[in-house]
């Protein structure tokens, strides 16, 4: 199958490898075109870790090159992209695609919705709770892949294209694909934002001084107790919804295989064990940029709509926000067009669950 991946970092690299591998054709598009230059020009892609791979990878010319023809549409960039990325394939998606949203980010797959709906155009859009595939970018035509997930949670928009979405995934990323109870779960699933919350705040003068430092040793009592605070107000928004998700310590427990116990010390045994990587060494990181305003902006929302609100959450999009000098919630791009603020709990979750024009 055709599939266009939306995108030119690790994850972009990883997942095209991945396809490659697996028999498909991925079709790369870099909005700037840079990192696929040397793609374009003939150059092999090389994966090597969880996934090896060398071959030829095409490179589309523009945002109506890479969807043409494809069966799917994947977005594999970072979230602060994603408007720009479904504003320019909008216009070009017909009906018989798939987007999938890797991974699904404050209401993207609404703001996408709404876009389709203007055109008249029904496109199911799969969200992923998480990447499938973890790595660093080594150079512009190789990829380490650190990470290839046994389980990826999904759900779709409308909520009746789940079966088809589902085994399009199946069929091209492997039987790993757990379907959840519809957008608002998986919304409400993303623990990053709140975890990295804990630790960057915790830990921002290493941060801004380029020190090296080991994430998990970091989790200290008084950061563990933060995170599970930081949870709890999660947990409290998807009771609201009737949504079950998976606590921060199911979450620790899963997905880096150690009992569960508190927060900090379950990364004890991690750092212990030595296979935890290393903090932010800059300011300038996605724990901040992207997290808090895609992430705490979009918990905190729902807190509000659901009138539970997250007081934590609201604390830490205000502090980070003091820190950087700028209102990082002002950075959210997606959420403003979309009005929820000003819908209630029952219309919110219809509009998820049907999208705009369902």
């Amino acid at each position: 199958m055709r599939v266009a991946i939306l995108g030119a970092g690790s994850i972009a690299f990883g997942m095209a490898a991945f396809l490659g591998a697996a028999g498909h054709e991925p079709v790369l598009w870099s909005p700037s075109g840079r990192r696929t230059a040397a793609l374009a020009g003939g150059a092999d892609l090389t994966a090597v870790g969880q996934v090896e791979f060398t071959g030829p990878v095409a490179v589309a010319k523009d945002a109506a090159d890479a969807v043409a023809g494809a069966t799917a549409v994947l977005i594999a960039m970072p979230v602060n992209a994603h408007r720009m990325a479904m504003d320019a394939v909008a216009p070009h998606l017909t009906e018989g695609q798939t987007v999938i949203i890797s991974s699904h980010s404050s209401f993207g797959a609404l703001y996408l919705s709404r876009l389709l709906a203007e055109r008249g155009v029904r496109v199911p859009i799969a969200v992923w709770g998480t990447t499938l595939v973890a790595g660093r970018q080594k150079s512009e035509t190789l990829v380490d892949v650190s990470t290839v997930r046994s389980k990826v949670d999904i759900a779709t928009v409308p909520e009746t294209a789940i079966d088809d979405a589902v085994d399009l995934c199946r069929t091209l990323f492997g039987d790993r694909f757990v379907p959840r109870d519809g957008l608002l779960a998986i919304a409400l699933s993303n623990l990053n934002p709140q975890n990295h919350l804990a630790i960057a705040m915790f830990n921002l003068t290493r941060m801004e001084t380029g020190e090296t430092w080991r994430q998990s040793e970091y989790v200290t009592p008084a950061v563990g107790r933060l995170i599970e605070a930081l949870d709890a107000e999660r947990i409290a928004i998807a009771d609201r919804f009737g949504l079950q998700v998976r606590t921060v310590f199911q979450h620790f427990s899963l997905s880096f295989h150690v009992p569960e116990g508190s927060v900090h010390e379950m990364n004890q045994q991690m750092f212990r064990r030595g296979d935890t990587g290393t903090g932010p060494a800059t300011m300038d990181s996605r724990y901040i940029f992207e997290d808090v305003p895609f992430g705490l902006v979009s918990t905190a929302l729902l807190g509000r709509i659901a009138g539970v609100p997250a007081r934590l959450h609201e604390a830490g999009i205000a502090l980070f926000s003091g820190a950087v000098g700028r209102d990082l919630a002002g950075d959210n791009d997606l959420l403003g067009p979309l009005g929820l603020e000003d819908l209630d709990v029952g219309s919110l979750e219809r509009l998820c669950r049907r999208g705009f024009g369902g």
